[in-house]
């Protein structure tokens, strides 16, 4: 018996495709708020959260955008800020067998909350 069957045989492929994208998704948030960031390491910082992020199980692609008119507002005597939730915009593609699943985060001003959800599925 292989892990997946082992370990994930209560759920459909459908199932499995959004879970990893969540998993990874709340990775790609708790691991990198916080992260000390500005405009000139905007670029680089989103392509290693991208990278990172790539390597964990059934992820096909993520894109990271971070929000650059927040990071200008933001400027200080120290030319850095702390990254945070609010100046993420972040999609993650999953796949897993026949299923695919589109996993969002953004900043949502009417809820004036960084929302995580499930953008789409196949």
């Amino acid at each position: 018996m292989d892990v997946d069957e082992k370990y994930f045989k209560n759920i459909s492929n459908r199932e499995r495709a959004i879970f990893e994208g969540a998993i990874t998704m709340g990775a790609l948030f708790h691991q990198f708020d916080g992260t000390p960031v500005n405009i000139k390491s905007a670029e680089s910082l989103e392509k290693a959260m991208q990278d990172a992020m790539e390597l964990q199980p059934c992820i096909e692609k993520v894109e990271v955008t971070i929000n650059r008119d927040m990071l200008k507002e933001i400027e200080n005597e120290y030319d850095y800020t702390s990254l945070n939730g609010n100046m993420l915009n972040v999609k993650v593609v999953s796949v897993f067998d026949d299923s695919k699943a589109i996993i969002r985060m953004k900043y949502i001003s009417e809820l004036d909350y960084p929302l995580m959800y499930v953008e789409k599925f196949d």
